[in-house]
């Protein structure tokens, strides 16, 4: 498959398309951000695990914590790894299959309307300053192509049911990057 910049696809991210996407809803604006954390097998920040899942290549016997997930049909726009690398699955005009069963600030089927990025971590240790960094960069990219107006956690538009990005997700080293896009966090901060 050849993508392309003009559908949606980053020039700077290094491309794993997943087929676990579609059309978003007609004249629905893009406007919201969903930050996600996932690590696979939990804890575990190395391998190619993540992208098996995304892709639908995920082998259920590879670990005992795949067993449960290795059918799911589920991806996101982007991964950032631990060292700040950038991975792109779904287009950013294409709606991804990241957020379930949400609500925000009073719509359903976040999917519709969002971007979904995952930072690779498992809710118990620090994010990274290289993927805080790679995160400020791609906001800041996304704003200039579609009509962002709103970030939020994974926790804030399905509570109850997720907990990612998790406590140690500081959403203050979002700051200056929300000042610059205009970018609105719609939620207390947990902490």
């Amino acid at each position: 498959m050849v993508v392309t910049e003009e559908r949606g696809w980053l020039p700077w991210a290094r491309h794993v398309p997943s087929p676990n996407e579609d059309a978003r809803p007609d004249a629905v604006a893009i406007d919201t951000v969903v930050i996600h954390h996932i690590s696979l097998p939990p804890g575990y920040f190395a391998g190619d695990a993540i992208e098996r899942l995304f892709t639908n290549r995920l082998d259920g016997n590879a670990d005992p914590s795949f067993a449960a997930i290795a059918t799911l049909r589920v991806s996101s726009h982007f991964l950032i790894r631990r060292h700040g690398g950038l991975v792109q699955f779904v287009a950013t005009d294409r709606r991804a299959w990241h957020a379930g069963v949400s609500t925000m600030l009073g719509r359903q089927r976040c999917n519709d309307f969002s971007i979904g990025i995952e930072l690779e971590g498992d809710g118990e240790r620090t994010f990274t300053a290289s993927q805080y960094g790679k995160l400020d960069r791609l906001l800041a990219e996304l704003c200039q192509r579609h009509p962002l107006r709103w970030v939020a956690g994974h926790s804030d538009i399905a509570p109850g049911r997720k907990s990612d990005p998790g406590p140690r997700f500081t959403w203050a080293r979002l700051a200056t990057v929300m000042a610059a896009t205009g970018l609105v966090r719609p939620f207390d901060d947990p902490r």
